[in-house]
């Protein structure tokens, strides 16, 4: 990925991929149809199998973000990124910090941060990301270990760096447009449109519901 494609990642509709909420669905085939929906770009998280499962299961789902020319992100992972050779890594406050992902992973691949506080946010900016993930905004049972972020602290991070936010927890259709005011560049989404029956219309009802509120329509 060049600096130029870096610097021009569409954050718009995020999807986190979780087999937890997937059921008998198989992911790659989840994953398809949620770029077909409008998903802009695809983090593969994957926290209960070998490091060589992991990396079996992002070639195969960079196969497919590669035909739509979508940006694939490793959750935690800078070697199996590098491996693939995939868009980039996400890390948590919990992972290796965001300067260290850097020296390994050089200066053209996107790093992301989970914030739910503006000092990690400022720390983050700081040590090289490129964009952060701020939440939980919603409650959400996806994740266990998630902090609660409020509107009014979204607001502040994305008013105090200069790079893309991305709100992220218990995101729907339904609250999406609560979260517009901030100026988020981008929600991200994991059972909002993984866990139903209709991958493709989940994702296009959320984005063009996020779309519509950021716009003001």
């Amino acid at each position: 990925m060049t600096q130029l494609k870096k610097q021009s990642t569409d954050y718009t509709l995020y999807l986190v991929t979780d087999r937890g909420v997937l059921g008998e669905k198989p992911l790659e085939q989840a994953v398809e149809q949620a770029i077909a929906g409008g998903c802009t770009i695809v983090q593969l998280r994957e926290k209960n199998c070998s490091s060589r499962v992991f990396f079996e299961t992002a070639r195969k789902i960079k196969e497919i973000t590669d035909a739509y020319r979508i940006p694939l992100i490793i959750n935690d992972r800078a070697d199996i990124c590098l491996a693939v050779d995939a868009a980039g890594v996400h890390i948590g406050q919990q992972d290796l910090p965001a300067k260290a992902v850097r020296r390994l992973i050089g200066p053209d691949k996107i790093v992301g941060v989970s914030a739910a506080a503006l000092s990690e946010a400022l720390q983050a900016k700081r040590d090289g990301a490129d964009y952060l993930g701020v939440g939980a905004v919603f409650a959400t049972a996806t994740k266990s270990d998630t902090r609660p972020v409020t509107a009014e602290l979204l607001t502040q991070i994305k008013q105090a760096v200069r790079i893309p936010v991305v709100a992220i927890g218990g995101i729907q259709a339904s609250n999406v447009q609560m979260l517009a005011p901030a100026g988020i560049d981008g929600i991200a989404a994991v059972s909002a449109v993984l866990a139903g029956p209709d991958i493709a219309l989940a994702a296009k009802r959320l984005k063009n519901a996020f779309t519509e509120a950021r716009h003001g329509i």
